[in-house]
């Protein structure tokens, strides 16, 4: 079997304390990794690969054996797109920008890239482990993940408002501020799928809350514009939604939409 064939063989565990997880073709060419809670995408067009989000910072041996699997090396990554700046998406991104590969983000989070942990959220954070103790384990496994050592990236390039950005996979811009200023999601209309990043997520890290919702107020700088952007993500059409945190929503962006809209903020 070739490694591309091997490629195919679905969800696997790369090892590790926390047992991170490589998923094959969650949609056609891309593959979600998940580590300490957190999801990275690889997004393939023939040899290279784009990175969309870089988890956090001992994701990094995890990045290599999911490359491996897939037939690739760290060369193969021709750009990293960030859908936003928070520390937990940012793990692995200036290691990579230091070994020459472009960081794409919108730049209206340079300011959390250069100082991941100053960001503007809502509601006091530590108040959120006593509120929702369902939190707590997750809360606990990012933190286990190098959560409280990331690493700032000073350059990076600018993405737009609108547009398709000049990468392997060359995914559609999906503006979406509220979770953070410069907030992107990426939409891929070829392979059917939306990247949603915090937009829009299956589990909140912060509440440990499960199904479509947007990112509790200790991590969302505007929890009303959010609710708003989610008509943006819904005028994608997209079959499937791919989000930062939690299992890929397989109904509809609609459908994910609706519910999140219902839930509201928290």
């Amino acid at each position: 079997m070739t490694a591309h064939a091997a490629a195919r063989a679905g969800s696997r565990s790369l090892g590790g304390a926390r047992r991170p997880r490589l998923t094959v073709d969650v949609a056609p060419g891309i593959h979600q990794l998940e580590h300490g809670f957190v999801n990275s995408y690889l997004v393939t067009e023939g040899d290279s690969v784009t990175l969309v989000d870089t988890g956090l910072p001992t994701t990094w041996p995890h990045l290599v054996a999911a490359l491996g699997h897939l037939g690739r090396q760290v060369g193969d990554i021709h750009a990293v797109v960030l859908t936003h700046a928070h520390f937990d998406h940012l793990g692995v991104a200036d290691r990579l920008r230091r070994q020459g590969t472009p960081v794409w983000l919108h730049p209206g989070d340079r300011k959390i890239a250069r100082h991941p942990y100053r960001y503007a959220h809502e509601r006091a954070r530590l108040a959120y482990p006593l509120a929702y103790p369902a939190a707590r384990p997750l809360l606990a496994g990012m933190a286990r993940a190098g959560a409280l050592w990331v690493r700032g990236v000073e350059a990076t390039v600018d993405l737009a408002t609108s547009g398709e950005v000049d990468v392997p996979g060359r995914p559609s811009v999906v503006f979406s501020p509220g979770h953070t200023d410069g907030h992107t999601a990426l939409h891929f209309p070829g392979r059917g799928a939306l990247l949603s990043g915090d937009a829009l997520v299956t589990l909140d890290p912060y509440t440990g809350g499960r199904g479509p919702q947007i990112v509790a107020g200790a991590a969302t700088a505007d929890s009303e514009q959010a609710l708003a952007s989610l008509r943006a993500l819904a005028a994608t059409d997209a079959a499937l939604v791919l989000p930062g945190h939690g299992t890929v929503w397989r109904q509809g962006i609609a459908s994910a939409v609706e519910r999140a809209l219902a839930t509201g903020a928290h």
